[in-house]
Order: structure tokens, then C-alpha cells, then sequence
């Protein structure tokens, strides 16, 4: 019996390990970060209802709400999806957190315009640091999503089966993007977004091809071919 009980309390620790694990892969593959997504529910009623309004009394109560959201921002890590993004994050930081200092100075402060000024400010800076994470296409960020995957798991452990048995997904998604269309204000990128596509399909194909082949090496290129050629199409949009 109590070997049972030993036996059974080993599974469930096991079996939690790899719920934890689960969990955090897919945090670490999420192109979100949640403080950022959470002082959205202050710069909702700043620039939709008091700034248009002209409401500084209300401007001015929620001074202690931005301060609460911004500091967990601050203090905020990106997940391993966006370290790329690590420079961009940090000086988008940094801008936000002074349109907040701005933003308490003239909330202190008795003059109304310069108040205003300073919210239109803090909706800007939040809504630059929103737009420098955000993936240009959900196809890309889906994509890039599964390449986290192989690139800092399999492709490390040298798990050759994993590489193989989701390397035609990864077509899927790249067969995706090819297909996808660019929203109007980057249209003048479209050639040669078409021909970054392209290449990371055929990348992600001879991936496949190599998985297929059951070709240690050639997938260990491929996963270092197909990374390389998602960064060339990422960098299009710098």
C-alpha cells in the first residue's frame, strides 16, 4: 500500500511538472505582455471619455491608477517570443514612463491645456509601445509562435522526432503566410514581403523534406535556414 501511495504521489508530481511546463511554453510563446494589455483600462476612460470631454477633474482621479498599472509595467518581462524586442521595449518604456511623470506634474498642477496635453501624450506613448509588439499579421505571429518552439526547444535537445513530426504544420502556417494580405498602410512593402514568404516556404519545406529523410543534420540546418529566413521577413517591418 504504501508503495502505491509513493507510486502515486511521484505520477502526480510528474504529471504537474509537465502542466508547469506546458503553461510556461505557452506564455513564452504569446506575443503579449499582460501589464501592458492591463493599463489599457486606464487610457480607455482617459482618451475616450474625460480627454474629449475636457473632464480634468476626472483626469486628475485617475493619477493613482496610472501610477498603479504604469509601475507593473516597469517592472514588466518580456516573454522569450519578444526578447528580440528588447531594446524597442525598453525604450518604449522608458518614453512611457515619462509621459507618466508629465502626467502627475500636471495633474498637481492648476492648468487645464497643459493637463490635456499631457493625456494626449500618455494615449500616444502606450499606443507606440502597443503597435511596437504587436505582429504586422496574425499568420506571422502564428508562424513564429511554432518556430519559438523549434528553434529554443527542439532544435537545442536535438529532439529530431519533434522536428519531424511538426515540421508539415510549420508549412501550414508558412503556406499561411504566403497567403496573407498586408494592411493598406504597408502595401508598398508587398513584392518584397511576397518574396520573404516565399522563401521561408521553401525553407519550411525542405525542412519537412529533411524530417522526412530522417536527416539529423539536414534538419538541424533547417531549422537554422528557417529561423534566418523568418528574421529577413520580420526585419521588413522594422
Amino acid at each position: 500500500m504504501k508503495k502505491r501511495i509513493i507510486l502515486g504521489a511521484l505520477l502526480a508530481l510528474i504529471a504537474g511538472l509537465g502542466l508547469a511546463a506546458a503553461q510556461d511554453m505557452a506564455r513564452e510563446t504569446k506575443s503579449e505582455v499582460p501589464e501592458l494589455t492591463a493599463f489599457h483600462e486606464i487610457i480607455y476612460p482617459i482618451w475616450h471619455t474625460a480627454y474629449p470631454e475636457k473632464d480634468t477633474k476626472s483626469l486628475r482621479s485617475y493619477v493613482p491608477k496610472i501610477n498603479e498599472l504604469a509601475a507593473k509595467i516597469y517592472a514588466a518581462k518580456l516573454p522569450g517570443i519578444l526578447r528580440e524586442k528588447d531594446a524597442v521595449w525598453k525604450e518604449g518604456v522608458a518614453q512611457l514612463k515619462k509621459a507618466v511623470e508629465a502626467y502627475n506634474a500636471a495633474a498637481a498642477g492648476k492648468d487645464d491645456k497643459v493637463l490635456l496635453d499631457a493625456a494626449e501624450a500618455l494615449h500616444s506613448r502606450y499606443e507606440g509601445l502597443v503597435r511596437a509588439l504587436n505582429p504586422v499579421l496574425k499568420e506571422m505571429d502564428e508562424f513564429h509562435q511554432l518556430l519559438y518552439v523549434f528553434y529554443h526547444t527542439y532544435l537545442p535537445e536535438k529532439s529530431y522526432d519533434k522536428i519531424r513530426g511538426d515540421s508539415a504544420a510549420l508549412v501550414t502556417k508558412a503556406e499561411a503566410v504566403v497567403k496573407a494580405t498586408l494592411p493598406q498602410r504597408l502595401e508598398a512593402k508587398g513584392e518584397a514581403f511576397k518574396k520573404a514568404a516565399a522563401e521561408l516556404l521553401d525553407a519550411s519545406k525542405a525542412l519537412d523534406a529533411a524530417g522526412n529523410a530522417h536527416d539529423h543534420a539536414g534538419m538541424e540546418a533547417g531549422v537554422e535556414k528557417v529561423h534566418t529566413k523568418y528574421q529577413a521577413l520580420q526585419a521588413l517591418f522594422e
